[in-house]
């Protein structure tokens, strides 16, 4: 492999292989942050050598093995202090000498999957799951992820300290969870990945409702799970609802990056390989009726519509419905009265927001502000949009409430409710 800017392909190269070296180093070394440490430390020799040597070969098979020694190498220094207890064990019967290059060549892909259970581990929170998952597995950079979630980069830096501290604190194995936590810990890990992908497509805060980049990866982290559990339908679930609502991003902002919401949308400008790419994963999981299994079938019910009255409201009605047993949430609760409400008209929509109680969540006020226009009840309306405007910490999101409020003196206008 050639290339004018060695630099720049180190960091390329990194950005792709980095998951997979700190996944490798850490079932060798038992440590996340130690992993890490050896990973960059290898990142700075190549950078340190490839503008002179010349990028190899194989680049990524370069930083995987150059990284592996690092450890071995490690490990071996740390052995020099435990002879003696090694001494003693050899004088048993069962003894065996640790073969760390056999280890260090095991199959990466199950590094992966133990790296991703650890990031995602319960006794993390869940602002520390989703940064240091970002940081490993995703390969954001400290300020990268600060940029993204609009927090100090301080803060960030100090929920991943924090995150390898408690790890390496509460001795937590670099391994897959055992059988009776795995539903436990999946559900975990799925969570952390979605929450990356909502604060992309719909951002809770700053100037753009739309941050594709923090959709891009979670989806790559996604797609690296279906492979390596490619037998849990969940999982296959959470790819399916993310391919297809990726699908309407390029259809979801307008030249100046204003919001549309998706009546208004031009479906010619969906992403019909996403679209195709969800289908098929949602096929993958079909016959079960797992929370992200269903999120899905209700996506793949707007996926399929060619024009908005062609939704088939009733359809996506009855999946929240099921949605609201398997998975009862107040934001279920929300997107069912949408759904209803189109299926089965506004006042019946009404009902169910008004039972409600999700303080301080600006999309509650404008689903009810919707439903009342539609009731004719347009100053009690105006008031819900300026009320949803005010709770918005989303410049885009509260320009457009505040837009939906001032249209209701135009009796000519036509409202369009939130995304379901």
């Amino acid at each position: 492999m050639t290339a004018t800017d060695p630099r720049g392909v180190v960091e390329t190269v990194w950005r792709i292989e980095s998951a997979r070296i700190v996944a490798g180093l850490a079932r060798i070394v038992g440590d996340v942050g130690l992993a890490e440490e050896l990973a960059q430390d290898t990142l700075v020799i190549a950078l340190e050598q490839w503008p002179s040597s010349g990028v190899p070969d194989h680049p990524g098979s370069w930083l995987m093995a150059t990284a592996k020694h690092r450890a071995i190498d490690l490990l071996r220094r740390q052995g020099r202090y435990q002879r003696k207890l090694e001494e003693i064990g050899r004088a048993t019967p069962d003894w065996q000498d640790p073969d760390l290059a056999a280890q260090a060549d095991d199959y990466v892909g199950d590094d992966l999957l133990r790296l991703i259970f650890t990031t995602c581990h319960p006794v993390l929170s869940t602002e520390s799951r989703v940064a240091l998952t970002l940081r490993l597995l995703g390969g954001l950079t400290t300020d990268e992820i600060a940029r993204a979630y609009l927090v100090p980069e301080p803060t960030v830096g100090q929920r991943i300290t924090r995150a390898k501290r408690t790890l390496a604190d509460r001795k937590v194995a670099i391994e897959l969870p055992p059988p009776a936590e795995a539903a436990e810990r999946l559900a975990s890990v799925l969570e952390v990945i979605y929450l990356v992908f909502n604060e992309g497509y719909a951002a809770t805060a700053g100037d753009e409702w739309v941050r594709p980049a923090l959709c891009e990866e979670a989806l790559r982290l996604g797609r690296i799970l279906a492979q390596l559990a490619p037998q849990e339908p969940e999982v296959h679930g959470l790819v399916a609802l993310m391919e297809l609502q990726a699908s309407r991003i390029p259809a979801r902002t307008g030249p100046d990056g204003a919001p549309i919401l998706l009546p208004d949308q031009d479906r010619r400008r969906w992403d019909r390989l996403l679209i195709r790419r969800g289908l098929e994963a949602l096929a993958r999981a079909e016959g079960t009726l797992g929370p992200y299994v269903l999120q899905a079938s209700i996506a793949a019910c707007h996926a399929r519509a060619a024009r908005p009255e062609e939704t088939d409201w009733e359809r996506i009605a009855a999946f929240y419905e099921v949605l609201a047993y398997v998975s009862p949430s107040p934001v279920v609760q929300l997107n069912r009265a949408v759904a209803v409400g189109h299926a089965y008209g506004p006042a019946r929509g009404l009902a169910i927001v008004d039972d409600l109680v999700l303080p301080n969540y600006p999309l509650v006020p404008a689903v009810r502000g919707d439903l009342l226009a539609r009731l004719g009840r347009t100053a009690e309306a105006r008031t819900e949009f300026e009320r949803a405007a005010a709770m918005s910490r989303n410049a885009r999101e509260r320009s457009l409430f505040e837009d939906r409020a001032a249209a209701l003196g135009d009796p000519n206008t036509k409202l369009s409710p939130p995304d379901a």
